[in-house]
């Protein structure tokens, strides 16, 4: 006689569910995830698709009242005053006082302390070097107005003779100190994405280090370095309160650094303190502003996709 051997039931009974239910359950989790990140993206293009609606409605009643030659190719900015005068080029000059300023002085020091980090740093100096870094990309932008206020203007007062109290040289300081991190951090991930292999084949033919830095890795990561200096340049034309208090609120045209300037971001802040009444051709004018800020950085975020689609390297 033989003893019937019983066999073991299923894990999935074990545990109390059955297979069809689980894979129902897991089904059910998949489509409730692809649905949040539908409308995750929905709502991203709503809110975008809303600005662009409000500021071309706005601005669409400015110029109704203001000529479009005057707005762009006039060379005095005088909303609030009696005669107005509504040229934007002064504030154009001024935003690009800061951002060429800042670009100067953030980009090529953001990039050299890329490459020493990414080529040149022991695990120790990264170490130290990071956490600096991520702290003065916390700093409240507020503390590096008061900063440039209190600490760069003085410094250039002492070295350069007629500098103004607010001025754009300071404002363009404190702003590659601001995106510094940024331009840094990018690089660095870009450089570190190069394949292993280019650096050991370029030292292979004998190359030093400076040449695979500068003729094989940089090239490589170029379209991420582009990426990060297109961020670098975005932050900087977007900056509002550490220019707002460095560089004063006098809106004119001049290409001195060390006079004061008044922005594009630092107008919109000016009449945006409640003010100027509501409905007014004055109080549009931070939309028509608005607008053309917005029509500069697709311009430029535009170019910078082609650069990155030109020279973009892809590695198995």
């Amino acid at each position: 006689m033989h003893r019937a051997t019983t066999l073991p039931p299923p894990a999935e009974a074990l545990a109390g569910t059955h297979p069809l239910r689980a894979r129902r359950g897991h089904a059910w989790g998949e489509e409730g995830i692809r649905r949040a990140l539908a409308l995750a993206a929905l709502l991203s293009v709503g809110i975008t698709t809303a600005i662009v609606v409000v500021l071309c409605g706005e601005s669409a009643r400015f110029f109704s009242h203001v000529s479009w030659r005057e707005f762009l190719i006039g060379t005095r900015w005088a909303p609030l005053f009696e005669p107005p005068r509504f040229g934007v080029l002064p504030l154009v000059v001024g935003t690009l006082h800061v951002v060429v300023g800042s670009c100067l002085l953030a980009v090529p020091v953001g990039v050299g302390t890329a490459l020493w980090l990414s080529e040149y740093a022991t695990e120790r100096g990264r170490a130290c070097v990071k956490p600096v870094l991520e702290v003065l990309a916390g700093i409240p932008s507020v503390v590096y107005g008061y900063f440039a206020v209190t600490a760069i203007t003085p410094v250039l007062k002492r070295v350069f003779t007629g500098t103004e109290p607010f001025n754009s040289a300071s404002a363009s300081i404190v702003v590659a100190v601001m995106i510094l991190p940024l331009v840094a951090s990018l690089c660095d991930d870009a450089l570190r994405a190069v394949p292993r292999s280019l650096r050991e084949g370029a030292y292979a033919v004998g190359a030093t280090r400076r040449e695979v830095c500068l003729q094989i890795l940089l090239p490589a990561a170029l379209s991420g370095v582009t990426a990060a200096v297109v961020l670098a340049i975005s932050r900087a034309i977007g900056e509002t309160m550490a220019v707002s208090l460095a560089a004063g609120n006098l809106a004119q045209l001049s290409l001195n650094p060390l006079r004061s300037i008044q922005t594009m971001t630092g107008f919109i802040v000016q009449v945006s303190q409640g003010d100027t009444p509501a409905g007014t051709v004055e109080y549009q004018t931070i939309f028509a502003v608005g607008l053309l800020l917005f029509a500069m950085t697709l311009t430029m975020n535009l170019v910078a996709d082609a650069v990155f689609r030109r020279f973009r390297e892809v590695y198995e």
